[in-house]
């Protein structure tokens, strides 16, 4: 039986969704420190690193077509960039946290340097220490922190060359935007 790896990816993220939105799943998600709510001691972990996916960006023949498709085979709310997912914080639930989702016409350069289909956006906390260890340990680092009134952006590159955005996100001020979002 054939399989691409575009399947494969798709099993496979569909999996982790699955996992993440199970009644028994137990998410460590903690905002940037701006939006940090007193926590337990169970919850708390002020160590820098991944809290969740920020999004998924894929590169498509027509990405107009595409989210037109998905808006409505899918019911997905698209807007100029692709769908903005909406979600609740596990350690906050009254905090709303954001996923995009974005087809990329084939080929463009955001992807670059990778030569991937995809690259997936981490939400992580402490995006600076995080960027320090990265740095110690060697890891390709490809630009400067972008900020942005939604939080701070940059680049890696994985060790099989696959391109990440490291997303330091402020969901209030994404909240304070207003829009339609997918749930």
């Amino acid at each position: 039986m054939f399989v691409n790896s575009n399947a494969l990816f798709l099993f496979g993220f569909l999996f982790f969704l699955n996992a993440c939105y199970s009644p028994h799943s137990q998410s460590l998600e903690i905002k940037n420190d701006s939006d940090l709510m007193p926590q337990t001691d169970e919850f708390k972990d002020d160590r820098p690193g991944v809290t969740g996916i920020g999004g998924i960006f894929f590169y498509s023949e027509n990405p107009e077509e595409t989210k037109s498709w998905y808006a409505t085979h899918l019911g997905l709310k698209t807007n100029p960039w692709g769908s903005t997912f909406e979600f609740r914080n596990a350690n906050a639930p009254d905090k709303v946290n954001y996923l995009q989702w974005s087809p990329f016409e084939k080929g463009s350069p955001y992807f670059a340097p990778s030569s991937n289909e995809f690259m997936i956006n981490y939400r992580v906390r402490h995006l600076d220490a995080l960027l320090a260890r990265l740095r110690e340990d060697g890891v390709e680092i490809l630009d400067d922190v972008e900020t942005y009134e939604y939080g701070r952006f940059v680049h890696i590159l994985d060790p099989e060359g696959r391109k990440i955005e490291l997303w330091e996100p402020i969901d209030s001020v994404l909240t304070a935007m207003g829009g339609e979002t997918t749930r």
